[in-house]
């Protein structure tokens, strides 16, 4: 039996971002978990201008090949990670954006965070996602991993995560795995409505 597919979003597209950095290691440590299949989706590489479908994504009729490239890559997920900075208390609008293009391909889907900036470590940003994901029927983790002053774990380009954010990546996908097992017989049904 084939692994549930996590995919891990770096949600911010900014030069000198270190969203990618913190990816790698989420994905590195996603890969020693076990429990999943792990790909990296970087919303800089996904390239979605800023929405332009005509119609509501509710429908799925998506008139743009980018739409429907991004419809396919959302929908082979099973569970996801965003990893997002922290921009003035929210999160990126890339994310945003990326979100909003889908509908039903979110839907019954664990979300799990690690989150980043200054102080607040990104919480702020993850509190705003919430209910957004929640009108998706997502399920977001309680379990979370928020790195307060990033750029402190930061050695040539490379996270280097404490024992306490390894720890506490360990309990996100930990339950990330149980609600992707729950949520299971959901996704099949949508599925097989669709």
């Amino acid at each position: 039996m084939s692994k549930p597919l996590l995919q891990i979003i770096v949600a911010s597209t900014r030069p000198g971002r270190v969203g990618a950095a913190v990816a790698d290691w989420i994905r590195d440590r996603a890969g020693a978990h076990g429990g999943f299949a792990v790909e990296v989706v970087d919303l800089a590489e996904v390239d979605l201008p800023f929405l332009d479908e005509p119609h509501h994504p509710r429908l799925g009729r998506y008139v743009h090949q980018h739409t429907k490239d991004w419809s396919a890559t959302v929908s082979r997920a099973d569970a996801f990670v965003f990893v997002t900075p922290e921009y003035n208390h929210g999160y990126p609008a890339a994310l945003k954006n990326a979100i909003d293009f889908l509908h039903a391909e979110w839907q019954h889907k664990p979300v799990g965070f690690v989150s980043y900036g200054g102080v607040a470590g990104g919480t702020r940003a993850v509190q705003a996602l919430k209910p957004v994901l929640a009108s998706l029927k997502m399920v977001p983790a309680v379990a979370a991993v928020p790195i307060p002053f990033v750029a402190t774990h930061l050695d040539d380009g490379r996270f280097q995560p404490t024992e306490a954010l390894e720890a506490g990546a360990d309990a996100m996908l930990d339950e990330l795995a149980e609600w992707t097992a729950a949520l299971a017989p959901l996704r099949r049904q949508r599925s097989a409505a669709a």
